[in-house]
């Protein structure tokens, strides 16, 4: 399906060194902020109190959430868990460890917001340090994972160029991903960190789509260069991306103005790595392929050896 057809292919080779360097610039200050400020870690990784209370009405968030502040809370987390009457609460590690005298402070500033409308505490859930150092290994781990399994499938599907060139366009907008939340110390959770193996699959899906049409070429037009393959390869998938990538990011956008607190860091880890995703597909992983030497005659059939009969 095609919106639109362009009929003379645009050089983006031509600019490849270009489109490069400004990649480059991009990840060396998303790793300068990621070193200088580091992350904004949740309380899944760093330890907390987590609990869920039941309104007889629907809460405001936001007064409850300046009011655990003022009482000495730095970050609440307030969210509506379920239904607009069931709100979920996490709080960060307390300095005494003792969860029950940190939920007994956080319902009793809960009741002060509203006496008319009491909150009634369903349960009570205690994250030490230990488990968020795990969830954090464990979460390194499955990016690990991810990589190792786009190289192996791209290096048995097309080539190990291709294999190289996907995985240094997809971390690259992993670290981008990450050093926009360093930037503004947005918090980094674990819908986050699904968003961004999310993006790790959808950034992937975009260059074997482009990489499929670049060995299409190179089979159909032998008369073509190297440079000349990838822009038509590109041009002519550049209508698919629209569509997908625009349907995808109406609906993520959608998430990111009416999905709440709860979703509105994952919405925007995927809204950023969906704009980077497209970029680094195109005009990252593309002249990383030409640059590393994919030629036609890796397409081509090896011609088959004909064993001769000793002669007797």
């Amino acid at each position: 399906m095609e919106f639109f057809r362009i009929r003379k292919d645009i050089p983006f080779m031509r600019h490849a060194l270009v489109f490069n360097v400004i990649s480059l610039i991009t990840f060396l200050l998303a790793v300068f902020f990621l070193a200088h400020k580091g992350l904004h870690f949740s309380v899944e990784f760093t330890g907390g109190t987590l609990m869920e209370v039941r309104y007889p009405q629907a809460p405001n968030l936001d007064s409850l959430r300046k009011k655990l502040e003022s009482d000495g809370f730095s970050d609440p987390q307030v969210q509506n868990f379920g239904s607009s009457t069931d709100v979920l609460i996490r709080v960060p590690l307390a300095k005494d460890g003792d969860s029950n005298k940190v939920s007994a402070h956080v319902l009793t500033s809960l009741q002060a917001v509203d006496s008319a409308n009491p909150p009634e505490l369903k349960r009570v859930e205690f994250v030490g340090p230990q488990v968020g150092k795990e969830l954090a290994s464990d979460g390194a781990m499955a990016l690990l994972l991810v990589v190792i399994g786009i190289v192996v499938y791209l290096a048995i599907r097309f080539e190990w160029r291709f294999a190289v060139s996907a995985v240094i366009a997809n971390l690259h907008d992993v670290i981008i991903i990450l050093g926009c939340f360093a930037l503004f110390q947005w918090e980094f959770s674990l819908p986050v960190l699904a968003a961004i193996l999310a993006v790790l699959g959808y950034s992937v899906n975009e260059s074997v789509v482009v990489f499929d049409r670049v060995r299409e070429t190179f089979k159909k037009q032998k008369k073509m260069s190297t440079p000349e393959v990838l822009d038509h390869a590109i041009t002519s998938t550049i209508s698919r991306t629209i569509i997908t990538h625009g349907c995808t990011q109406m609906m993520v956008t959608s998430m990111l103005i009416f999905g709440g607190v709860a979703l509105h860091y994952f919405a925007l880890a995927l809204t950023i790595g969906i704009c980077f995703g497209i970029y680094s597909s195109v005009l990252v992983a593309s002249p990383l392929v030409m640059w590393l030497g994919v030629s036609r005659e890796q397409f081509l059939p090896k011609p088959k050896v004909e064993k001769q009969e000793a002669v007797v």
